[in-house]
């Protein structure tokens, strides 16, 4: 998945835009994915920014970066309040967008997203737990050091009235991050990830059983759609034979290692698409949670992952 250039109208190609294109691109798109937490969606607010800046005065702008950061930052502030109501009435547990490292190999590196702690999975999540207007402040404040006099302007709020935004949205960060939701040993994480992979492949319920915390929890994002599934699956036993039945041999998937969101998770693949990305959680060598991306519209963009490419 690529954006492609805004085209002026009359055919006449400003150099200052195509700078700015080249500049600034990458950095909105950060923005955008952390405040959105889908692909797509940034990729579309990016686009409408870049559409407006065609339209404006460039000579009037003194600063493109932060005039297009202001622009898109506002777009998502309106798409996340139109989708709060949504999301209230989603079945089941809504996730990001997963970002999968090397999905992609033909993708333009300037257009990546940038994989860090803030794109984690379980931070994503927490900051859907935030208001539209917390989430923003947050995000261009604490992730993108912008001074909180800059926010204001972007959001249309007071200074102070940004402070204490951001002041909430960090008090149920640290809230998140005092829980332990946030603490991953990667190395620990990529070798039970392997093992998951070769329990599910060895169609054997014991080896599965065993990377499996005797509390594990199972959610499975299908799309807010699916109305017999609401409660998580619980306990070793259960999520183990529905990770069979899933994955298992009979099912003609082929689990792969890969790093999601920057952290080690397993994706799933069946035929020419991917049919689920899988995040887990481990501690102290068992997995404790398993949170699974099935809808296939957030799957899209990693169309190209299972064709081999």
């Amino acid at each position: 998945m690529t954006m492609t250039r805004p085209q002026p109208g009359d055919g006449r190609s400003d150099p200052r835009f195509d700078q700015a294109w080249a500049d600034h691109r990458r950095h909105l798109l950060n923005v955008a994915y952390r405040l959105l937490g889908s692909v797509s969606d940034a990729e579309d607010a990016v686009q409408e920014g870049y559409a407006r800046l065609l339209m404006a005065d460039l000579a009037a702008i003194d600063d493109v970066r932060g005039w297009l950061t202001t622009v898109v930052s506002r777009l998502c502030l309106d798409q996340l309040r139109s989708a709060r109501a949504r999301r209230e009435a989603y079945v089941g547990p809504w996730y990001p967008e997963p970002l999968v490292e090397g999905a992609d190999p033909l993708l333009d590196p300037v257009e990546r997203i940038t994989l860090d702690d803030s794109v984690r999975m379980a931070m994503l999540i927490v900051l859907e737990e935030l208001s539209p207007a917390e989430r923003v402040v947050f995000v261009l404040h604490d992730v993108f050091q912008f001074p909180f006099e800059d926010v204001a302007r972007m959001v249309d709020r007071t200074p102070n009235a940004c402070r204490q935004l951001a002041s909430r949205a960090r008090r149920r960060v640290s809230k998140a991050n005092d829980s332990g939701r946030f603490r991953v040993d990667p190395v620990e994480q990529r070798r039970v990830a392997e093992q998951f992979i070769a329990a599910c492949a060895s169609g054997e319920m014991a080896p599965l059983l065993s990377v499996l915390d005797r509390a594990v929890a199972g959610w499975a994002d299908l799309g807010g759609r699916d109305n017999t599934v609401r409660e998580p699956f619980t306990g070793r036993t259960t999520v183990a034979r529905r990770i069979m039945a899933l994955f298992g041999p009979d099912s003609n998937v082929r689990m792969v290692a890969a790093m999601i969101n920057g952290e080690p998770g397993v994706v799933a693949i069946r035929g020419q698409a991917v049919r689920a990305v899988l995040v887990l959680t481990v501690h102290h060598g068992l997995i404790t949670k398993i949170q699974s991306v099935v809808d296939p519209r957030k799957l899209r963009h990693l169309a190209p992952m299972a064709a081999g490419r």
